[in-house]
């Protein structure tokens, strides 16, 4: 048989000619994806393999109370999500012949299935047991249909605990159940998705809620704008500290994570509330809330402000406001932000410009003319005119029986015909100052200046502006007007935040501000003191006042204003003073705003200053245990387990000896204390027994328990008094030790 060459000849050259058009077309799509695609090829390589410039985010700085406490921080909480459609690895498919189809979710020691088999069927349920613990309300039943529905849907990222965010240790009991107990070992991709946040806590819960502030979402986000009111905003670029860069590649089928620039924490500030004088000042008003209620009025709104006389320092602050439920709560810093009539209060403002001007004499006289009196055309009266009124009073009457006649009859004699010279005289002593406050919203007090062409003014402007009328003051101003006075006419700027911190150690203290070294002359200062003195003594203000230590200060009840006028508009009763009068160490302001219901700024507000005044003053008084202790006595500290160079390194630092013979420094001991000597002896640290938690702090008694893969339950503050499982006893993962706390160490059982 003979073959055409002709026709093979066709064939190799068609051959020839495919398989060189298939190789242009290789080297085409290979140049294509080197030039034209190239882009796109590395964002995809990246994409999957690597990723760069990735931001760290740092750990947002805590906010710390006068004496250390916390009183807000980032705490982690924890989203767990399963991916129903992640897969399983060729090795498992492999070794233990699982098909996707067939499988819920897996890992290398606990393969679970939602077949017949029963062992898988058990562990399942162990599972859903274990959930129905952590993650209550839902029953173990629930939680295998809500896992069934998980695998039904094939999602991706299927939440575990529904609507629910895990604290630390229901995280670590999760991650202690079958199959999420190796999701750290990663031997075979396991479909599960953690997503760890940080979210704003106060362990004080309400108390001081609105200075302290409020995060969007309580947490940080990427876009710089978490902060929205109070500490949180006006010191956020402390607190939030400086983000880290890191960048992630794929190694052997499994990312990691590499840092290129660690992450900066946000620095501590250090406030200057005291928890126990903020618990007390709320308590306080929250008390007189039921008085009021109980008499058949009530309160919407109620402000505190505790102020440090030297220093400025805000000691406490409250704000609650009245919601539908009948509850109140901390909704707006109402102290700062708040522009209100301030009323009887603004009389002390009033008398001292006159005195510092020195137009007016502290034996001035003026009358009351019977409680009633038209003041150009209006009707002005005091608070008692349907008892008579006042007759003939000097200026220090005034003031102590709230005289709103007297007051603008004398105000309205110097100053009606240059009431600009009331007004500079008003800005002069301070309590028209801009405080400068670093708070968002914070108001800044309006009193209205006359034009020269008068058009803005009235004849009786002047006289219902001396007593505490078409004015705006907020409460934080009258408070630091106040305090000037209790400090001899030294007006300093409130203080809300002492220092800043890293590491425990102060980075930056926050200087005293003097906003005017004197307010007014020093004679005025103390006429006006004396004054004050004699509201709380003899005048109006007698229910502030206590029989401890002395008391100065003043009432006010002013009518709120409404759409209607003045009429029905309710009233804000306040009371504003200092103590002990003669060595002022406090200022305070309370203001109630009143719905309805009998208004007296020295019968309501006037004995919630006196509670506070006089809890604090007890507390000043208890706590200073100097005077008790014998010269010749010595006194030994009581020192908590520690290292032993670190704990003799702050003993030397006190002056104090201790028997330290054969340790090293850096080795953990145990502390004897007999009352007036230490010694130190080795503490052996066993991890598979519980030790002594007796004498520890909350920190390190937890610490010690969960270090041991146990679980703490906490009763009681201070330090620990009661175990309930006995030094010694051999540690199980998973069990509860309950510890009970107490103050200063002492258990008051007994």
């Amino acid at each position: 048989m003979k073959f055409d060459k002709k026709y093979i000849s066709g064939q190799f050259t068609l051959v020839i000619i495919l398989a060189l058009a298939f190789c242009v077309g290789i080297i085409v799509f290979m140049v294509k994806t080197m030039t034209v695609d190239k882009k796109k090829w590395e964002e995809v390589r990246k994409g999957n393999f690597e990723k760069d410039s990735l931001i760290v985010e740092p750990q947002r700085g805590n906010i710390l109370s006068a004496d250390g406490q916390l009183m807000a921080s980032d705490l982690p909480d924890y989203k767990v999500y399963i991916d129903f459609k992640s897969g399983l690895s060729k090795e498992a498919v492999k070794n233990n012949k699982f098909s996707h189809q067939d499988s819920v979710f897996f890992n290398t020691k606990d393969s679970l299935f939602l077949g017949k088999n029963e062992a898988y069927a058990k562990t399942l349920d162990s599972i859903c047991e274990g959930l129905s613990k952590i993650c209550p309300p839902k029953t173990a039943a629930e939680y295998r249909k809500h896992l069934a529905e998980g695998w039904k849907s094939q999602s991706r990222y299927y939440e575990v605990c529904k609507h629910q965010t895990l604290n630390y240790i229901q995280y670590k009991e999760l991650m202690a159940l079958p199959f999420f107990r190796d999701y750290e070992k990663r031997k075979f991709f396991v479909g599960l998705n953690i997503v760890p946040r940080n979210n704003r806590k106060k362990p004080f819960g309400s108390l001081a809620r609105r200075t302290l502030g409020d995060m969007f979402g309580d947490k940080d986000n990427k876009e710089n704008k978490s902060a929205r009111s109070g500490l949180e905003l006006a010191y956020d670029s402390l607190l939030r500290g400086v983000p880290g860069i890191m960048h992630r590649r794929k190694i052997l089928n499994k990312y990691v994570d590499l840092i290129d620039i660690k992450p900066q924490n946000g620095y501590d500030i250090v406030s200057t509330i005291d928890v126990t004088m903020q618990d007390v000042s709320e308590n306080a008003l929250r008390e007189e809330f039921n008085v009021i209620k109980s008499t058949g009025g009530l309160a919407d709104m109620g402000v505190v402000v505790l102020m440090e006389r030297k220093t400025g320092d805000v000691k406490a602050i409250v704000n609650l406001s009245l919601y539908d439920d009948g509850e109140y709560y901390e909704a707006r810093n109402f102290a700062l932000a708040a522009l209100m009539e301030p009323g009887s209060t603004f009389k002390t403002a009033s008398i001292l410009v006159g005195l510092d001007d020195g137009t007016l004499d502290v034996n001035e006289t003026t009358n009351g003319n019977g409680g009633v009196y038209n003041m150009y055309g209006s009707m002005m009266k005091d608070h008692n005119w349907n008892r008579g009124g006042y007759g003939e009073m000097d200026v220090a009457h005034t003031l102590m029986y709230s005289s709103n006649i007297g007051v603008s009859r004398l105000i309205d004699k110097h100053y009606h015909n240059h009431p600009e010279k009331f007004v500079e005289g008003l800005h002069r002593i301070g309590i028209g100052a801009d405080l400068h406050l670093p708070f968002v919203g914070a108001a800044t007090p309006k009193i209205r200046m006359p034009k020269e062409d008068r058009s803005n003014w009235s004849n009786t402007a002047l006289a219902w502006m001396s007593i505490g009328y078409e004015t705006q003051i907020p409460p934080i101003s009258t408070v630091t007007f106040y305090n000037a006075i209790a400090n001899d006419g030294k007006m300093v700027r409130p203080r809300f935040v002492k220092a800043t911190q890293k590491d425990g150690q102060v980075v930056q203290e926050m200087p005293v501000e003097v906003i005017k070294e004197h307010i007014a002359r020093p004679e005025a200062i103390k006429q006006i003191q004396e004054m004050l003195l004699r509201v709380v003594s003899e005048g109006v203000g007698k229910r502030a006042g206590s029989k401890y230590f002395a008391v100065a200060g003043k009432t006010g009840t002013a009518q709120i204003g409404g759409k209607g006028g003045y009429k029905g508009g309710g009233h804000l009763v306040s009371f504003c003073g200092y103590f002990p009068a003669e060595d002022p160490q406090y200022t305070c302001i309370v203001a109630i705003r009143l719905v309805h219901g009998l208004a007296s700024g020295g019968g309501q507000a006037g004995p919630v200053f006196k509670k506070i005044a006089e809890s604090i003053y007890a507390n000043a008084v208890t706590s200073d245990l100097s005077r008790a202790k014998d010269s010749l006595t010595v006194f030994a500290p009581h020192v908590r387990k520690g290292y032993a160079g670190a704990t003799k390194a702050v003993l030397e630092k006190l002056n104090l000896k201790a028997k330290t013979t054969g340790l090293q420094n850096n080795e953990i001991v145990a502390i004897n204390t007999d009352g007036n000597s230490i010694s130190f002896e080795a503490f052996d640290y066993d991890f598979d027994h519980l030790p002594d938690l007796k004498g520890m702090g909350l920190r390190d008694a937890v610490y010690e328990i969960e270090r041991r893969g146990m679980k703490a339950r906490v009763k009681g503050v201070g330090k620990v008094v009661q175990q309930s499982m006995h030094p010694g006893t051999k540690s199980q993962e998973g069990q509860i030790v309950e510890i009970e706390l107490s103050q200063d160490g002492i258990d008051f059982r007994r």
